[in-house]
Protein backbone atom coordinates (compact mmCIF):
# COMPACT_ATOMS: atom_id res chain seq x y z
CA UNK A 1 0.00 0.00 0.00
CA UNK A 2 1.50 3.36 -0.98
CA UNK A 3 0.46 6.65 0.56
CA UNK A 4 0.28 9.89 -1.37
CA UNK A 5 0.63 13.33 0.16
CA UNK A 6 -1.69 15.94 -1.37
CA UNK A 7 -2.91 19.48 -0.80
CA UNK A 8 -6.69 19.97 -0.88
CA UNK A 9 -7.49 22.11 -3.94
CA UNK A 10 -10.94 23.35 -2.90
CA UNK A 11 -13.17 22.95 0.13
CA UNK A 12 -14.74 19.49 0.11
CA UNK A 13 -17.14 17.49 2.23
CA UNK A 14 -15.72 14.57 4.17
CA UNK A 15 -16.94 12.09 6.76
CA UNK A 16 -14.89 11.81 9.93
CA UNK A 17 -13.79 8.24 10.68
CA UNK A 18 -15.00 6.46 12.81
CA UNK A 19 -17.52 8.98 14.20
CA UNK A 20 -19.45 9.54 10.96
CA UNK A 21 -19.66 13.33 11.34
CA UNK A 22 -19.75 15.38 8.12
CA UNK A 23 -17.05 18.05 8.01
CA UNK A 24 -15.46 20.34 5.44
CA UNK A 25 -11.77 20.04 4.64
CA UNK A 26 -10.59 23.49 3.62
CA UNK A 27 -8.57 24.40 0.54
CA UNK A 28 -4.81 24.33 1.21
CA UNK A 29 -5.05 21.60 3.88
CA UNK A 30 -2.29 18.98 3.70
CA UNK A 31 -3.52 15.40 3.64
CA UNK A 32 -2.32 11.87 2.92
CA UNK A 33 -4.38 9.48 0.81
CA UNK A 34 -4.19 6.19 2.72
CA UNK A 35 -6.80 4.27 0.73
CA UNK A 36 -8.43 4.76 -2.67
CA UNK A 37 -10.85 1.91 -3.26
CA UNK A 38 -14.32 1.65 -4.74
CA UNK A 39 -15.57 5.19 -5.13
CA UNK A 40 -14.13 6.67 -1.94
CA UNK A 41 -10.82 7.96 -0.65
CA UNK A 42 -9.57 7.69 2.93
CA UNK A 43 -7.45 10.66 3.97
CA UNK A 44 -5.25 11.21 6.99
CA UNK A 45 -5.47 14.92 7.78
CA UNK A 46 -2.94 15.81 10.50
CA UNK A 47 -4.27 19.37 10.97
CA UNK A 48 -7.72 17.96 11.75
CA UNK A 49 -6.41 15.10 13.87
CA UNK A 50 -7.63 11.98 12.16
CA UNK A 51 -9.00 10.04 9.23
CA UNK A 52 -11.64 11.25 6.81
CA UNK A 53 -13.55 9.71 3.93
CA UNK A 54 -14.08 11.66 0.70
CA UNK A 55 -16.43 10.50 -2.08
CA UNK A 56 -15.18 10.14 -5.65
CA UNK A 57 -17.49 12.98 -6.79
CA UNK A 58 -15.01 15.28 -4.95
CA UNK A 59 -11.92 13.68 -6.51
CA UNK A 60 -10.99 16.99 -8.17
CA UNK A 61 -10.53 18.54 -4.70
CA UNK A 62 -7.82 15.92 -4.16
CA UNK A 63 -6.20 16.55 -7.54
CA UNK A 64 -7.64 13.32 -8.94
CA UNK A 65 -9.96 12.43 -11.81
CA UNK A 66 -13.26 10.84 -10.75
CA UNK A 67 -12.99 7.07 -11.16
CA UNK A 68 -16.72 6.30 -11.45
CA UNK A 69 -16.25 2.64 -10.57
CA UNK A 70 -18.61 0.44 -12.56
CA UNK A 71 -19.77 -3.03 -11.61
CA UNK A 72 -18.62 -5.79 -13.93
CA UNK A 73 -22.05 -7.40 -14.03
CA UNK A 74 -24.22 -7.50 -17.11
CA UNK A 75 -26.87 -4.81 -17.36
CA UNK A 76 -30.59 -5.56 -17.29
CA UNK A 77 -33.20 -3.82 -19.42
CA UNK A 78 -35.44 -1.16 -17.85
CA UNK A 79 -38.34 -3.55 -17.27
CA UNK A 80 -36.18 -6.52 -16.34
CA UNK A 81 -35.05 -7.72 -12.96
CA UNK A 82 -31.48 -7.34 -11.88
CA UNK A 83 -29.63 -10.58 -11.19
CA UNK A 84 -28.45 -11.47 -7.72
CA UNK A 85 -24.95 -11.90 -9.18
CA UNK A 86 -25.01 -8.28 -10.43
CA UNK A 87 -25.90 -7.03 -6.95
CA UNK A 88 -23.12 -9.07 -5.32
CA UNK A 89 -20.67 -7.69 -7.88
CA UNK A 90 -21.79 -4.11 -7.15
CA UNK A 91 -21.32 -4.66 -3.41
CA UNK A 92 -17.73 -5.73 -4.05
CA UNK A 93 -17.08 -2.05 -4.83
CA UNK A 94 -18.11 -0.87 -1.35
CA UNK A 95 -15.27 -0.60 1.17
CA UNK A 96 -14.84 0.01 4.85
CA UNK A 97 -12.74 3.22 4.95
CA UNK A 98 -10.24 1.73 7.39
CA UNK A 99 -9.85 -1.75 5.89
CA UNK A 100 -8.70 -2.34 2.28
CA UNK A 101 -11.20 -5.15 1.71
CA UNK A 102 -14.70 -4.84 0.26
CA UNK A 103 -17.76 -5.50 2.43
CA UNK A 104 -18.52 -8.81 0.67
CA UNK A 105 -15.05 -10.26 1.27
CA UNK A 106 -15.08 -8.90 4.83
CA UNK A 107 -18.16 -11.08 5.41
CA UNK A 108 -20.33 -8.09 6.32
CA UNK A 109 -23.21 -8.94 3.97
CA UNK A 110 -25.45 -11.49 5.69
CA UNK A 111 -28.44 -11.65 3.37
CA UNK A 112 -29.33 -10.46 -0.13
CA UNK A 113 -32.68 -11.01 -1.82
CA UNK A 114 -33.95 -9.81 -5.18
CA UNK A 115 -37.71 -9.66 -5.70
CA UNK A 116 -40.20 -7.95 -7.97
CA UNK A 117 -40.95 -4.28 -7.33
CA UNK A 118 -44.66 -3.33 -7.60
CA UNK A 119 -44.14 -0.97 -10.56
CA UNK A 120 -41.69 -3.22 -12.42
CA UNK A 121 -38.00 -3.89 -12.04
CA UNK A 122 -36.41 -5.32 -8.93
CA UNK A 123 -36.68 -4.73 -5.22
CA UNK A 124 -33.35 -5.54 -3.56
CA UNK A 125 -33.12 -6.17 0.19
CA UNK A 126 -29.74 -6.45 1.93
CA UNK A 127 -28.89 -7.19 5.54
CA UNK A 128 -25.35 -6.38 6.54
CA UNK A 129 -23.34 -5.79 9.67
CA UNK A 130 -20.19 -3.92 10.66
CA UNK A 131 -16.94 -5.04 12.21
CA UNK A 132 -17.85 -3.15 15.41
CA UNK A 133 -21.22 -2.05 16.81
CA UNK A 134 -19.93 1.36 17.86
CA UNK A 135 -18.71 2.25 14.37
CA UNK A 136 -20.06 5.64 13.38
CA UNK A 137 -19.37 4.86 9.73
CA UNK A 138 -22.19 2.29 9.62
CA UNK A 139 -24.80 4.58 8.10
CA UNK A 140 -22.30 5.83 5.53
CA UNK A 141 -21.20 2.34 4.48
CA UNK A 142 -24.84 1.16 4.29
CA UNK A 143 -25.76 4.23 2.19
CA UNK A 144 -22.82 3.54 -0.14
CA UNK A 145 -24.10 -0.01 -0.61
CA UNK A 146 -27.67 1.16 -1.22
CA UNK A 147 -26.57 3.86 -3.71
CA UNK A 148 -24.45 1.37 -5.63
CA UNK A 149 -27.37 -1.11 -5.82
CA UNK A 150 -29.84 1.59 -6.89
CA UNK A 151 -27.50 2.54 -9.75
CA UNK A 152 -27.80 -0.93 -11.30
CA UNK A 153 -30.06 -1.20 -14.36
CA UNK A 154 -33.30 -2.98 -13.49
CA UNK A 155 -33.34 -1.92 -9.82
CA UNK A 156 -36.51 -0.02 -8.89
CA UNK A 157 -35.76 0.13 -5.15
CA UNK A 158 -33.11 -1.03 -2.71
CA UNK A 159 -32.99 -1.20 1.06
CA UNK A 160 -29.87 -1.91 3.11
CA UNK A 161 -30.35 -2.64 6.79
CA UNK A 162 -27.57 -2.94 9.39
CA UNK A 163 -28.10 -5.88 11.76
CA UNK A 164 -26.05 -7.22 14.67
CA UNK A 165 -27.05 -10.87 14.78
CA UNK A 166 -24.97 -12.89 14.40
CA UNK A 167 -22.08 -10.77 15.66
CA UNK A 168 -19.32 -10.37 13.06
CA UNK A 169 -15.95 -11.99 13.67
CA UNK A 170 -12.75 -12.33 11.59
CA UNK A 171 -13.61 -15.93 10.65
CA UNK A 172 -16.28 -14.45 8.33
CA UNK A 173 -13.63 -12.90 6.06
CA UNK A 174 -13.32 -14.70 2.72
CA UNK A 175 -10.10 -16.36 1.59
CA UNK A 176 -9.55 -13.44 -0.83
CA UNK A 177 -10.04 -10.94 1.99
CA UNK A 178 -7.67 -12.80 4.30
CA UNK A 179 -5.04 -12.87 1.56
CA UNK A 180 -5.42 -9.11 1.04
CA UNK A 181 -4.99 -8.56 4.80
CA UNK A 182 -2.05 -10.96 5.04
CA UNK A 183 -3.94 -13.33 7.35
Amino acid sequence: MSYEQITIRRPCAAIQIPHGNTVTIEEGTLAIITQALGDTYTLQVPAMGGLFRVHDRDADALGKEPRRVEGAAAAAGEDERVSEAAVWEALKNVYDPEIPVNIVDLGLVYDLTVGDAPGGGSNVQVQMTLTAQGCGMGPSIAMDAQTRIEALPGVAEAHVRVVWDPPWNPNMISAEGKARLGM
